[in-house]
């Protein structure tokens, strides 16, 4: 990592807030460069508190882009942080407008040139689309990172039509306690504790929302940009990682957007921005990438950006399997159009006649984490013991490597003797030595099968050919190798099991996997800087004695035929601030389930958080519990939140809540 202590442009610093329409106020942190000359703003707009939680993330970059001679803005959602109004669901029509809001304000500065861009990552990078999408006139460029295109099929929320039990519950029970927190008085004064209050008696669990819609209806279908790519504009940067779950947008949006206003990367990152240096590597000088982009698009300079491949990919080589990798093995590759003149799909076909599929309900615990963050526990350990809980099919890479890239596909002829079922498939790289490492992975909720918008129980005793996608990947299968596509009717806990599932009959002999299969070619004119940051905020780290838990723990009740998986995610724990705010955070996912009975599927998330300011005397805590389980015709959730102010608790509610169980 290279860190730039010298820029073009000397630059300035300040916080202001940002009104809307109506008179609610935006908490804003602008870095601007020391010129006389207007420049053009960029914009990263999210829930996610730029005082303290996303701080050191936005001091790599927000300075940099200011140093080049960009007006470089991250304002905190309404009713997040510092700034005003009460808090919403993610992505609602007044975040989409109060982001409008902010660009027409930001255009009409005497420091700005008139023209905007916007980027972000997860959050950011998704409202960068949706905001697109409504088309504000001096919106001419974006760069989204690891986003989604559907809400639906490409979210925390749902995955092939199936409820993520990992994810619905995790990030639900993650937002109730990041909501909780208060404003920051050094920033909102006085009036901090009333708006707080105010804030905590607006709160509704996200999941309630969430579980209510167990179809693609219409209120998934708002802010999924699929529904009409052509409402975007904007010129568009789209990344990814092989190793985030959000990885197709890319794919989709080079299919669907005009190829002279769009560009992918996707290489072999984790959920975050490719210049951090979190395994997987190897990073890239992201921010000199997007520089280019921004000139490009906001300043009318010929960077030579748009003479770029369409889509510029990692191709990973083949590697043992292990739960994090420094640097991965492998190489760019471009291709001009997607889809890819380069990729043919080629056909597999299982072979064995009908086989059982009846996994234990504890298949899918070395599935890994469902947002990789480069932490040592994230990634999919070796999948021999997945392999076994499920029906594999194998075939063999004899004299030449296979080189895939693109999004494989699945037919499964599947007889069931229940209404509801969900088939599960991975794509795994068998070495020599048995060991398997899972490439890629899709899922089928089997009532979704003829379309996510609709639920179709299956005719108990008939037999049905299913067509899913697993997600996109780049890999390299070598010679001596086996692919090996193994198929299961559980994945606990990234799937939450259907109830009365109980398998299916696999009729190999009708069935078969399809790669998109790319021909091998050398690009050696793809090539990225060297990763360059500004300075770094300066935040400590407390050395502490402690054991640190593990990330992930696995327990085995063998009398109850009991799993528990424990789970820390690690997003940040205990730091200390520059300006003295001392902020812990601390947080246990579990999820449990019995092997032989998916109604005993449970999951519960526990969070504390503590900011003291102790110049201040200001010293509050937050902790949540968050649960979630289910019977034959609901869901059944529990959440609880308590606030505390120096010690004394200022509010304390429980929701207790069934939900049917519909396509779920």
């Amino acid at each position: 990592m290279n860190i730039t202590t010298e820029f073009p442009y000397e630059t300035t610093r300040e916080d202001v807030y940002i009104p809307l329409p109506g008179g609610t106020r935006l908490y804003a942190r602008i870095w601007r460069p020391l010129t006389d000359e207007p420049v053009p703003a960029l914009l990263e707009y999210l829930p996610y508190r730029l005082g303290d939680w996303t701080a050191p993330r936005d001091w790599q970059r927000h300075p940099w882009y200011a140093g080049h001679g960009y007006a470089s803005v991250r304002v905190d959602v309404r009713g997040h942080g510092n700034s005003e109004g009460l808090p919403g669901d993610e992505y609602d029509a007044q975040e989409l407008s109060d982001g409008v809001a902010v660009i027409h304000w930001l255009a009409q500065q005497e420091w700005c040139s008139g023209r905007v861009g916007m980027f972000g990552i997860s959050w950011g990078g998704f409202n960068s689309l949706q905001i697109a999408a409504l088309a504000p006139e001096p919106l001419k460029a974006i760069v989204t990172v690891c986003s989604a295109d559907d809400r639906y099929d490409n979210d925390v929320h749902y995955m092939g039509g199936s409820v993520l039990a990992v994810d619905m519950h995790a990030w639900a029970a993650t937002m109730l306690a990041f909501v909780s927190r208060p404003p920051d008085p050094s920033q909102a004064g006085d009036d901090w504790k009333e708006l707080w209050l105010k804030r905590l008696e607006a709160i509704e669990p996200f999941s309630h929302t969430w579980l209510a819609h167990q179809s693609r209806d219409d209120y998934w279908k708002h802010g999924s940009v699929c529904e009409d790519y052509g409402a975007i504009k904007a010129n568009v940067l789209a990344v990814g990682g092989w190793h985030d779950p959000y990885r197709d947008t890319v794919l989709r949006l080079v299919e669907h957007l005009d190829p002279g206003q769009v560009r992918g990367i996707i290489g072999p990152w984790s959920h975050q921005y490719p210049d951090r240096g979190l395994p997987p590597g190897p990073a890239i000088g992201f921010l000199q990438e997007t520089l280019r982009w921004w000139d490009q698009h906001l300043k009318n300079k010929e960077t030579g950006v748009m003479r770029e491949p369409l889509l510029r990919s990692w191709i990973s080589g083949s590697h043992p399997p292990a739960t994090v990798y420094e640097t991965l093995p492998g190489r760019w590759v471009g291709d001009a159009s997607w889809p890819s003149e380069n990729v043919s799909p080629v056909a597999y076909a299982l072979q064995g006649g009908a086989r059982i599929v009846a996994s234990p309900q504890q298949t899918g615990l070395d599935a890994g984490r469902f947002f990789p963050f480069g932490n040592d526990a994230d990634l999919p350990p070796d999948q021999r013991d997945e392999d076994a809980k499920s029906v594999s099919f194998e075939f063999p890479v004899e004299e030449a490597p296979i080189e895939i890239l693109g999004r494989p596909r699945v037919k499964l002829r599947i007889r069931m003797d229940v209404p509801r079922g969900q088939a599960i498939a991975r794509l795994c790289d068998v070495a020599p030595d048995g060991s398997s490492t899972l490439v890629t992975r899709g899922v089928l909720n089997l009532a979704a099968r003829h379309g996510r918008d609709r639920t179709d129980d299956w005719t108990p005793g008939e037999t049905e050919d299913v067509t899913f996608d697993l997600n996109g990947i780049g890999h390299t299968f070598p010679p001596g190798h086996r692919i090996r596509l193994a198929v299961s009717s559980s994945y606990w806990p990234w799937i939450w099991p259907q109830a009365g599932s109980a398998g299916f009959t696999l009729d190999a002999d009708g069935s078969f996997v399809e790669l998109p299969v790319r021909r091998h070619t050398e690009d050696p004119s793809i090539t990225f800087g060297e990763p360059e940051q500004s300075e770094p905020l300066g935040v400590v780290y407390p050395v502490t004695l402690e054991e640190p838990r593990p990330e992930r723990l696995v327990v085995r009740d063998v009398a109850k035929g009991e799993w528990r998986l424990e789970v820390d995610p690690r997003y940040g724990g205990t730091r200390v601030y520059p300006d003295g705010l001392e902020f812990t955070e601390d947080a246990l996912e579990t999820y449990t389930i019995q092997q032989d009975d998916p109604l005993s599927a449970r999951t519960r998330s526990d969070w504390r958080i503590r900011l003291h300011r102790p110049e201040m005397s200001w010293d509050v805590e937050i902790e949540t519990r968050s649960e979630i389980a289910a019977d034959d015709n609901d869901f059944i959730t529990s959440d609880e939140v308590i606030c505390k102010d120096g010690g004394e608790v200022v509010f304390h509610r429980t929701w207790e809540k069934r939900i049917p169980r519909t396509a779920g």
